[in-house]
C-alpha cells in the first residue's frame, strides 16, 4: 500500500516522502520483530548483546567497551544490559582484579540455548522482506548505506 494512504498525510517532496517512509516502515518491521522476542522475555538491545557475544565467542570474554563498539543502538546502557542478562544466567560475567570496574563477558550456555530457540524469529524476521527479490534487498542495501555516507 502507498505511503500516502496509510497515514492519509502529504509530503513537502519525495525527500521528505522518503524519511518519512523509511521511518514507518522501520518502526512497523521493528514492532513485529520486539514481539517475537517478547515471548521469549528478552528486549531488542539484550538480543543484541547476546548476538556479538555469539559472534565473537572465539575471542571472549569481551569488553563492554567492545560490545558498545559493536551495538545497533549506540546509545544503549551495555552495562546495564549486561547486568541484566547476567542475572537472568544469560551471560558470564568477569571482573578485572586490578581494576574491579572493568568487566569482562561471555555468553552463557543457556544465552547460546535461548538464541538457538530464537532461530524461528531471525527466520520470521527474514520474511518480513519476502515483497522482494533477492536482487532488490540488495539493492535496498546499497541505498541504505548509501544514505549513510
Amino acid at each position: 500500500m502507498r505511503l500516502e494512504d496509510e497515514i492519509k498525510g502529504r509530503f513537502r517532496n519525495e525527500y521528505h516522502k522518503g524519511l518519512i517512509n523509511l521511518n514507518y516502515t522501520t518502526r512497523i518491521l521493528g514492532y513485529r520483530f520486539i514481539q517475537d522476542l517478547k515471548k521469549h522475555d528478552i528486549t531488542e538491545q539484550q538480543y543484541n548483546v547476546l548476538r556479538i557475544l555469539r559472534g565473537f565467542r572465539a575471542e571472549a570474554p569481551l569488553s563492554i567497551g567492545f560490545i558498545k563498539e559493536r551495538m545497533l543502538d549506540r546509545d544503549s546502557d551495555v552495562s546495564r544490559l549486561v547486568d541484566r542478562l547476567y542475572s537472568s544466567g544469560l551471560v558470564l560475567r568477569y571482573e578485572d582484579n586490578t581494576d574491579r570496574r572493568k568487566k569482562s563477558v561471555e555468553i552463557s550456555e543457556k544465552g547460546l540455548t535461548l538464541l538457538n530457540n530464537l532461530l524461528e524469529t531471525e527466520l520470521a524476521v527474514d520474511q518480513l522482506l519476502k515483497n522482494l527479490t533477492e536482487s532488490e534487498v540488495e539493492q535496498l542495501n546499497y541505498l541504505l548505506d548509501k544514505v549513510r555516507d
